[in-house]
């Protein structure tokens, strides 16, 4: 059985406070972006013996294609999603799992979290575990602050750690997208070290209702100030994409990826080379 986790971007990201808990409340608006991994889930018995496995774990056999991701492949949510669902479930057969990586990584795109909540969906539905979506949502906040967004996987604004959800009506269909992802990894825990609390003048779900080509002065995301004065770079290529009429562009998440906003159709061609950048655009 196979699924298809996509990204998303942020629009706006603010850093609210910081909680007893270690954890920041922030507001922002996840949007989804139909950049796709590759999830297969068989049981063991459909395994080929002679198949060499990036990870054998007892009643997990994984392989992984595409991207390469950093990191003990163990640490990766789609297999914690399987370990966290047998403990409530120890039905749950002994299974092999393909991932083929395609949503840049370290990228604040949210990849992994998708990776992990859509593990989820997909084990409730292959092995008939009745699971709810509100259910399933519950195990999800387990994984990751933002894998319950994967779930409802629509326009949402997100509160407290990013886990309160709450459905907005906000359809972007009518731009052309321009994603680039530089190939900096930015450390999500440092970039919250560097952060300066907010508390933004208009809350987003007011300023999202305003006209795209009026987001560039208030939808503004926290984490763009640390890693601009970081990686400099970064912050060249959303100066770029306003030079070539992007009507809003921004960082996503704590980065490193940018994506930007132009009128239907008119993505600018040849501005950012191939060779340097991972490219996705979306008409």
């Amino acid at each position: 059985m196979v699924i298809f986790p996509n990204c998303k971007i942020n629009l706006g990201l603010r850093i609210l406070r910081k909680r007893d808990d270690g954890f920041h409340d922030l507001e922002t608006v996840f949007y989804p972006i139909m950049i796709r991994d590759v999830l297969e889930i068989i049981e063991n018995h459909d395994r080929k013996e002679d198949e060499k496995w990036l990870v054998d774990l007892e009643n997990v056999r994984f392989n992984q294609t595409g991207i390469l991701v950093d990191g003990k492949p163990s640490d990766n949510l789609a297999i914690k999603a399987y370990y966290l669902l047998k403990k409530d479930f120890p039905q749950l057969p002994a299974i092999q799992m393909h991932l083929h990586k395609a949503i840049p990584i370290g990228a604040g795109l949210g990849g992994g979290s998708a990776d992990g909540a859509l593990a989820l969906r997909l084990l409730n539905e292959k092995f008939h575990l009745g699971l709810t979506t509100d259910q399933i949502i519950v195990y999800a906040a387990e994984l990751g602050s933002d894998c319950p967004f994967f779930i409802i996987n629509e326009p949402c604004l997100a509160t407290g750690r990013g886990d309160q959800l709450k459905p907005l009506t906000l359809d972007l269909s009518r731009f052309s997208w321009l994603i680039l992802s530089p190939g900096i990894h930015i450390n999500t825990s440092w970039a919250f070290t560097t952060i300066s609390l907010s508390m933004p003048a208009l809350p987003l779900s007011e300023i999202i209702r305003q006209p795209v080509e009026n987001w560039k002065k208030e939808l503004i995301n926290d984490f763009e100030i640390p890693v601009f004065n970081q990686y400099p770079e970064i912050r060249k290529i959303k100066e770029k994409l306003y030079d070539h009429g992007a009507l809003y562009a921004a960082m996503t998440g704590s980065g490193s990826s940018v994506f930007a906003l132009f009128p239907k159709n008119e993505i600018p061609e040849n501005v950012f080379p191939e060779k340097d950048y991972k490219i996705h655009r979306i008409l």
